[in-house]
């Protein structure tokens, strides 16, 4: 049987998911003309926040 998964792992790849699910609803939503107020610059953080988390836990379980 194979191991469960770290709870921090899990933690951290529901953090990304639901940054990545977040921004692809804002990009549709501002695509369709419903969200027009929101600047392109939150969706680009939302989208590099989670890109960028990734990395960073990708480097951390590479060192150990």
């Amino acid at each position: 049987m194979s191991r469960s998964p770290n709870s921090g792992t899990t933690i951290l790849l529901y953090i990304l998911g639901i940054g990545l699910v977040i921004t692809a609803i804002l990009v549709v939503l501002k695509g369709t003309g419903i969200l027009e107020w929101i600047p392109p610059y939150a969706i680009w953080a939302t989208a590099l926040f989670s890109i960028g988390a990734g990395i960073l836990y990708g480097i951390n379980s590479y060192r150990r």
